[in-house]
């Protein structure tokens, strides 16, 4: 729909009329209504779905392939595949994809047909091992940051069994999806995935060998479990189809804030709206479908602006789990006229969208499912939570930078730091009562009086039963905020993808248990008191890491100065912060931990500075365009027509009102046209750098603040322009009307 102030009053017209769009039936063949649980995980084949089809043989050695890394036959792995094609056959799925996570932020799949021949040329479906264990998409089509050149086009997707296969539906169209780790020729990891599922394995050795050192031998692997909080908007997409900006980089480079925005919080909470409500509820029914175990849906502070959280899981399976999420919001999206914005700062002046990521640590094996990070109803005495704490803070506090690093983009440049967003300073929220634990631990005084686990509270009014209150409140400028039994990561941006940040956070309290595991074993071989070992290296702990430690306003300009004199990082746009990615200390704890060598490190620097320089450039491109072509055009058009009634006026011997207005427009449109001059030339001047570093830097710097000082020029003419010639939707339609 070409842009114009009449297809703008038409859209309104129309997205002011819309009517929601019926959801799929979850009904029976008898017309009854569906419990979620008949049709939860319909479309997904895990591990025990493979478990019911398989003899107690082939379980117990496809188990011995999963927990003890022993080779997969070619005999099981024959029978895997048959059972695998007979399940997404007798679905309707008539193609199959290796499905997996390049350094993109999305997913990428090439299809298969299942159709094959057998000796006689007869047409059948089938699945051979060898197209189930893997496949070979082009490696050198994706971002590798020198792991792979341009001539050097072979890589391969291999089968990961401990992510459930599924099938997705497009259109009339149904294919199995095999979820896969991507590897180049030489065994590099070329995606997100490997890396997470290599932090994994690292952090359970080294957690259980501490839990082994604290006699808690029944232990046999420990394993991260997330649960990712997804924020997003949904605007009509009318809108979306107008804004040249929203369409090319998922946020709009200009738009002059409508005077009612968040500030009355009405939003919030708020009654979803029908039309909403029947996007979601299709959402909701897809992923059930797929086995993701969405649980709750919710209006956001900003207006226009929603949240879906699941169940936790295992941490790699939910990241799988919020790349479909992501992939169905957009896909239903379309079908009820909405489009899905995962950009962490669509529109100025309100929140942002990020996915707060809640992590943990669980031990498995004769402490099956045990949350190492519960601190119980005596936390000061439970020595090992108290161990698996400090290790977390330890290597928060060691590297910060890295855990910034991790979630360094555009996008989250704009979000962090404002409106429910943390800072980029990275610190960890305890609450008074835990804080207190630790502060009393590190004196060596007497426990308090105070609770340390949750507590009845009495409301005062009769028929209304007393509740259990927590015995800290919420911290929500915190970047990493201890809530209850897990950490809440909340400064991962809305549009990454958990892999990265999450496999970052992995390698950091892996070193971190390293150095608590190194600092018992010498307490222990000191004395055979085992809890006073362990309260020896809990209090250095304390003490080591008070520094990362901090329970006030992360948006406070004292915050900053005092983040400083503590020696912590404030790391404020991206290529300062990805620049911890190839630290020496970064370097150091990869190589000695064996999760990637330096080489794999260096190329995710790369991939993530040239995927911030492209998405700059895009930015800066657009603006131009915008300016060049339609605020410009227009306000000139505007003028024309106020100075054309201002000649008139004065031809007639009248007063001409428009003449201020006219005055102040002309002004504006100078100004536009010079700072348009100076973001050309910043642009140009930044595109001639000859390293990446240096081009990132301008983009950061000089582009950035002509770009600031460009929209801020055009907010101002929009507030002076009509309705009927402003070529752009404004804020206060794409926002207000849904």
């Amino acid at each position: 729909m070409p842009t114009s102030p009449t297809n703008r009053a038409a859209a309104v017209k129309e997205a002011s009329s819309r009517a929601p769009r019926a959801s799929k039936a979850t009904v029976n063949a008898n017309g009854q209504p569906l419990k979620v649980s008949d049709y939860f995980g319909e479309h997904a084949f895990g591990l025990r779905e493979l478990r019911a089809k398989l003899n107690a043989d082939d379980w117990r050695m496809l188990e011995n392939v999963i927990e003890h890394g022993e080779p997969l036959s070619p005999s099981l792995a024959t029978r895997i595949a048959g059972v695998v094609k007979d399940w997404a056959v007798g679905r309707g799925a008539t193609h199959f994809t290796h499905w997996f996570q390049p350094q993109t932020e999305w997913t990428a799949e090439k299809h298969d047909s299942f159709l094959s021949f057998d000796d006689n040329r007869k047409p059948i479906d089938a699945l051979s091992a060898s197209f189930l264990m893997q496949s070979e998409p082009d490696a050198s089509s994706f971002p590798s940051g020198g792991l792979r050149a341009t001539h050097e086009a072979r890589g391969y997707t291999i089968w990961d069994p401990t992510s459930p296969l599924f099938i997705m539906e497009s259109g009339a169209t149904k294919y199995l999806c095999i979820p896969s780790v991507f590897i180049g020729y030489n065994g590099e990891f070329l995606d997100e995935r490997g890396p997470l599922l290599k932090s994994v394995q690292t952090l359970s050795e080294k957690a259980t060998k501490l839990l082994h050192l604290l006699g808690e031998t029944g232990v046999s692997k420990v394993v991260t479990t997330l649960g990712p909080e997804q924020e997003y908007f949904a605007i009509d997409r009318a809108w979306y189809l107008q804004r040249p900006d929203l369409m090319m980089t998922g946020r709009t480079l200009m738009g002059a804030r409508p005077p009612k925005g968040q500030q009355l919080e009405d939003h919030y909470f708020g009654s979803i709206p029908e039309r909403m409500q029947a996007f979601m509820s299709e959402v909701e029914y897809e992923l059930y479908r797929l086995g993701v175990p969405v649980k709750t849906r919710h209006n956001e502070v900003a207006p226009a602006q929603y949240e879906a959280a699941p169940v936790f899981e295992e941490a790699d399976v939910a990241s799988d789990h919020n790349q479909l999420t992501m992939s169905i919001l957009r896909r239903v999206a379309k079908k009820h006229d909405f489009e899905i914005l995962l950009h962490e700062k669509p529109f100025a002046g309100i929140n942002g969208s990020g996915k707060h990521c809640n992590w943990s640590m669980a031990a498995k094996g004769s402490k099956q499912g045990a949350n190492l990070l519960e601190p119980g109803e005596n936390p000061r005495e439970n020595v090992r939570f108290l161990l698996f704490l400090m290790a977390t803070l330890k290597g928060v506090h060691k590297h910060a930078g890295l855990l910034r690093a991790g979630i360094a983009s555009a996008g989250n440049d704009h979000r962090l730091g404002a409106n429910e967003a943390p800072p980029a300073i990275i610190s960890a929220f305890l609450g008074q009562a835990l804080s207190r634990v630790l502060d009393e631990i590190e004196s060596g005084g007497p426990a308090s009086n105070h609770p340390v686990a949750p507590y009845m509270v009495k409301v005062g009014i009769l028929h209304l039963p007393d509740f259990t209150k927590d015995t800290t409140d919420r911290n929500r400028t915190s970047p990493f905020a201890f809530t209850g039994n897990k950490f809440e990561f909340r400064a991962v941006g809305g549009s990454a993808s958990t892999a990265f940040p999450v496999m970052l956070l992995n390698v950091a309290v892996a070193d971190g248990i390293v150095d608590v595991t190194r600092r018992l074993e010498a307490e222990l071989a000191a004395t055979n008191d085992v809890k006073a070992a362990c309260m020896n290296v809990v209090r250095a702990l304390v003490k080591e890491t008070r520094a990362v430690r901090f329970e006030g306003n992360g948006y406070s300009e004292e915050w900053v100065y005092e983040a400083e004199k503590r020696g912590l990082p404030n790391l404020r746009r991206t290529p300062e912060a990805l620049a911890q990615l190839v630290s020496e200390t970064t370097i150091e704890a990869f190589t000695r931990l064996g999760v990637l060598s330096e080489s794999d490190v260096n190329a995710r620097y790369h991939v993530r500075l040239e995927a911030y320089i492209k998405r700059m450039n895009i930015e800066a491109r657009t603006m131009l365009q915008m300016v060049e072509t339609m605020v410009l055009p227009s306000g000139f058009a505007y003028l024309k027509e106020l100075t054309d009634g201002i000649a008139s006026a004065k031809a007639a011997g009248m007063v001409a009102p428009q003449a201020e207005i006219a005055s102040k427009i002309g002004a504006i449109l100078m100004d536009i046209q010079a700072k348009r001059t100076a973001l050309a030339t910043a642009l140009a001047k930044t595109e001639a750098h000859a390293e990446a570093a240096e081009q990132a830097n301008g983009f950061a710097t000089v582009v950035s603040t002509a770009m600031d000082e460009t929209r801020s020029l055009c907010d101002a003419l929009e507030n002076e322009m009509s309705d009927s010639h402003w070529p752009l939707p404004r804020y206060r339609e794409i926002l207000f009307i849904s």
